[in-house]
C-alpha cells in the first residue's frame, strides 16, 4: 500500500527531528559506555524491541536467500561498519560537525544508485552537484581542527566520512533487493544480528574499557535504541520501498540543522564560519544530485 502524500511528510519530519538529536544523545552515552559496546547494546535493545512488535502485529520476517541478502547487506554496512565507526569519531569530532559530514550520504546514495539502481541514473547536472557536494566537505576540512578542537579531531573526522559511505552502500541494496519485505523484518533482524555480532567484537577490543552506569548516558542509550533506532529505521525502510533512494537522502538537508542548532545550544560546541560555507555547499551538492529523481518520482 503506498503511504498518502500527509503519512510520507509526518514520516519525514519525524526522521529528521529524532535523528538529529541522536548526535547528541550518541556524545552522552559515550560518557558511560565505550563506542563498540554503546554499538552492541543500542541495537541490541532495538533489536529485540522490533522482534517483539513484529510477533505482536504477526509481521512475517521473511526466510531464504533473498531475505538473508537484504539481512546481511543491511547489518554488515548500515549498522555495524557505519556505526562503529561513527561511535568511534565521534569520541573527538562535535555532534554537529559529525551530522554535517555525515550528510555526504546522499551523495554516496546518488552515485551507487546511478550503477544500481536503473531508475536513478545521474545527469550531468547530478554529478556537478557531486563535486560541488563534496567541494563542501573540502571547505569543512580546510578548518584547522588541531587549533580548533583538538589534536585527535581532523583524523576522525576523515575517518567519519566511511559511515556515510557505508550506509549508503546498505540503504542502496536494501532498496534493489528489499521491495517484497515488511519494514520491520527489513529494520528488526539487522539490528538484532548487529547487537549479536558487535558484542564479541565489543567484548575483545574494548577489554579494558570501563562502563560507568550514570543516570545521563543509560537515558541516551536508550533514548538511541527506541526512540533513536527502531522507531525511524522502521519509518525509514517503509518509505524506501516506495520512494527512490535518492530522493529519501533528502532528509539529511534538514537533519545536520537540528544536529548542529542542538550541539551549539545544549553541548556548547563550537561552529565556525568554514564549517557553514562548507555545509552550504554539501547541502547545495545533494540538492543538485538528487534533484533529477524527485522530478521523476514527481512525474
Amino acid at each position: 500500500m503506498v503511504p498518502s502524500r500527509a503519512v510520507v511528510w509526518a514520516s519525514l519530519t519525524a526522521m529528521v527531528l529524532i535523528w538529529g538529536t541522536t548526535w547528541a544523545a550518541i556524545r552522552i552515552s559515550l560518557q558511560g559506555f565505550p563506542p563498540l559496546t554503546g554499538v552492541a547494546l543500542r541495537f541490541a535493545i532495538a533489536g529485540v524491541v522490533l522482534l517483539v512488535l513484529a510477533r505482536v502485529f504477526g509481521v512475517r520476517l521473511g526466510g531464504g536467500w533473498s531475505a538473508w541478502k537484504v539481512w546481511i547487506v543491511n547489518t554488515l554496512f548500515t549498522f555495524c561498519l557505519a556505526y562503529s565507526v561513527l561511535y568511534w569519531a565521534e569520541q573527538w569530532v562535535p555532534s554537529g560537525l559529525s551530522a554535517v559530514l555525515f550528510a555526504t550520504y546522499p551523495l554516496w546514495v546518488a552515485l551507487l544508485a546511478h550503477f544500481v539502481l536503473p531508475g536513478e541514473r545521474l545527469t550531468r547536472a547530478a554529478s556537478l552537484g557531486v563535486l560541488v557536494g563534496f567541494a563542501g566537505v573540502a571547505v569543512i576540512f580546510s578548518e584547522d581542527f588541531g587549533k580548533l578542537l583538538g589534536p585527535h579531531v581532523a583524523f576522525a573526522a576523515v575517518v567519519l566520512l566511511v559511515a556515510p559511505m557505508s550506509a549508503a552502500a546498505g540503504n542502496v541494496w536494501v532498496k534493489k533487493w528489499g521491495g517484497g519485505m515488511h519494514p520491520l523484518s527489513t529494520a528488526a533482524v539487522p539490528m538484532a544480528l548487529t547487537g549479536l555480532l558487535m558484542a564479541p567484537v565489543a567484548w575483545l577490543g574494548e577489554a579494558g574499557g570501563q562502563i560507568h552506569l550514570a543516570t545521563a548516558p543509560v537515558l541516551a542509550l536508550l533514548y538511541l535504541a527506541l526512540i533513536g533506532s527502531a522507531v525511524p529505521f522502521t519509518l525509514f525502510f517503509s518509505l524506501l520501498k516506495h520512494l527512490p533512494a535518492t530522493q529519501l537522502s533528502l532528509i539529511n538537508y534538514a537533519v545536520p540543522v537540528v544536529a548542529v542548532f542542538i550541539g551549539a545550544v545544549f553541548m556548547k560546541e563550537p561552529v565556525t564560519l568554514r564549517e557553514v560555507a562548507g555545509t552550504a555547499l554539501v547541502v547545495a551538492g545533494v540538492w543538485a544530485a538528487t534533484r533529477t529523481a524527485s522530478r521523476q518520482e514527481a512525474g
